[in-house]
């Protein structure tokens, strides 16, 4: 069970649907502690004891909650491995799901854009998970070289996020990062940002200003390309690093 209550958590998920909303550190930390449940990789002999799972790459974190808040451009690239054959049929509906259902809607949260793309500061999430001992961050190197932040979850950490799975209201947050996790891969943050420029809105929004939302050009996708594929086309597989 999480150390912060419910009843909180609850309300913190809950607070407005405006696109142009902020999202509290309670529900940033939320975002990063189920990511790192679903989407970390198991640990190695140089790590931090008593960790569970790390994601190594803070571009490859910042990518994976780009497609966590921004339930469009998570549709969008689902139909993308569905063009590709990379996803079967079926996984259309998901992405209409994530056009029409309220639920992604109360949790999306834009972006701001700057030099690497899509990026909020996670220090303040962070510092949260670690105060409860749910998460550590590791960083390695110094200035002027560019700092190497892991990310490692405690098995604390990853009881609470389980712990979400029979929260109501909660449990979106691991059911969206399960569909994140598949969209996304072992592809790197290199590998994920490159895919996230790929669509037009994220390329040319301009730095500083949030990444502008998608919804209606991805409607228009599902109904003009994608109404005639039936649910068993394509493969029901992940995607791989390159």
């Amino acid at each position: 069970m999480l150390p912060i209550s419910a009843d909180v958590l609850l309300c913190a998920g809950r607070e407005g649907v405006d696109v142009e909303q902020t999202a509290s550190r309670t529900q940033h930390a939320l975002r990063l502690l189920t990511l790192l449940r679903v989407c970390a990789e198991p640990v190695g002999g140089g790590d931090p004891p008593e960790m569970v799972g790390v994601i190594r790459a803070e571009k490859r974190l910042q990518a994976l909650d780009f497609w966590l808040r921004n339930p469009d451009y998570l549709a969008d690239e689902i139909l993308n491995l569905v063009q590709a054959e990379m996803l079967n049929g079926a996984w259309i509906e998901t992405a209409r799901d994530l056009l029409t259902e309220s639920e992604p809607q109360l949790h999306h949260f834009p972006m701001p854009k700057w030099f690497y793309g899509a990026y909020e500061a996670v220090d303040d999430a962070m510092a949260l998970l670690e105060t409860y001992g749910l998460a550590k961050v590791r960083r390695r190197g110094a200035p002027p070289k560019r700092l190497q932040n892991s990310f490692f979850l405690t098995a604390d950490g990853a009881a609470a996020a389980d712990s979400l799975g029979s929260t109501p209201g909660l449990r979106w947050y691991l059911t969206q990062a399960q569909l994140v996790s598949q969209v996304a891969g072992d592809d790197s943050g290199n590998k994920l940002k490159g895919r996230q420029y790929a669509q037009e809105a994220y390329a040319t929004a301009r730095w500083g200003q949030s990444i502008g939302s998608i919804d209606e050009q991805v409607r228009k996708r599902l109904a003009e390309d994608f109404d005639h594929v039936g649910p068993g086309a394509g493969q029901h597989s992940g995607r791989g690093s390159v």
